[in-house]
């Protein structure tokens, strides 16, 4: 009867090493795979000559590793041929920034494609984001802080509008920020017909970004909601709190379609669950009316 016990007690032991050991691997996996999520967007505004015109979205890295000197993701753009990379803030960590960790995967990235390049909350937090912004530039990446270019192509042209994250201005008050924004976005975006993509960090905003009429959102900060649970979705996100309406994917309101990222790395909450460090490719596709 003791050696039945014991036998039993073993086969439970292994079982329940086999299985930690095997949940183990899988959250390191999915933490450390990469996800191509590819988009197609539509619309009657974007130019006939844009068609197959190609974003690569990289959001939220934090400083994460993939591959030495970022040569898993760098590959992973480079596969795609985009026509430009649109990096949507928290590059850095400010709980451990790595400006040279950073500059790897920028100065990787700008001998793929033009890269346009708006900040995080992290960017505004950290101590050596001057640094970090100085060697941006040097490196030839474009920065949108509360500006935009046009971006032509045989003959027709879209607008490229960037925004500066909210926390580089002063405020703890969420009202405030909201009307920041808004009144940033009023004064600054043109009252042409041109189809106009803004890359935003945070995709709370959205209700401000489709009272503005804008076409294409790329957005991150959710983190994809950092657990994603079957059937519900992310689990907390910041500045949304838990089960948070903008996590991932394609949200639609009235003319304003935003793309939200799951990102890349991770923050204050060290590991992902069910929720694979996501690179979104978006193809821009004239709509025929």
């Amino acid at each position: 009867m003791k050696n039945i016990k014991k036998e039993k007690r073993k086969k439970i032991v292994t079982i329940l090493l086999v299985s930690l050991f095997a949940f183990s691997g899988w959250v390191y996996w999915g933490n450390t795979a990469i996800q191509t999520t590819k988009i197609n967007i539509n619309s009657e505004k974007i130019p006939e000559s844009f068609d197959g015109f190609t974003i690569v979205q990289v959001s939220d890295l934090h400083n994460a590793e993939f591959g030495n000197n970022q040569s898993t993701l760098l590959n992973a753009i480079k596969a795609v041929s985009p026509d430009f990379i649109a990096v949507t803030g928290d590059l850095i960590d400010s709980n451990h920034t790595d400006v040279a960790k950073a500059m790897e995967f920028i100065n990787g990235a700008i001998e793929i494609a033009p890269v346009y390049y708006v900040t995080g909350n992290h960017e505004a937090r950290s101590d050596q984001y001057a640094k970090l912004k100085q060697q941006i530039l040097e490196a030839g990446v474009i920065m949108l802080e509360d500006e935009g270019t046009t971006i032509k192509r045989e003959g027709a042209s879209i607008r490229l509008f960037g925004l500066n994250d909210p926390n580089f201005t002063a405020t703890d008050d969420a009202y405030e920020s909201v009307a920041m924004v808004d009144t940033k976005l009023k004064a600054r975006l043109s009252k042409n017909n041109e189809y106009t993509i803004l890359l935003s960090h945070r995709p709370e905003l959205f209700d401000i970004y489709a009272e503005n009429s804008i076409d294409l959102v790329l957005s991150g900060h959710a983190h994809g909601g950092q657990v994603r649970l079957p059937f519900i979705g992310g689990l907390v996100a910041p500045n949304q709190g838990f089960f948070p309406k903008y996590s991932e994917g394609v949200h639609e309101k009235e003319q304003t379609k935003m793309i939200v990222s799951r990102g890349l790395g991770n923050s204050i909450i060290p590991v992902r669950i069910n929720n694979r460090p996501e690179l979104v490719v978006i193809t821009l596709d004239h709509k025929q009316i």
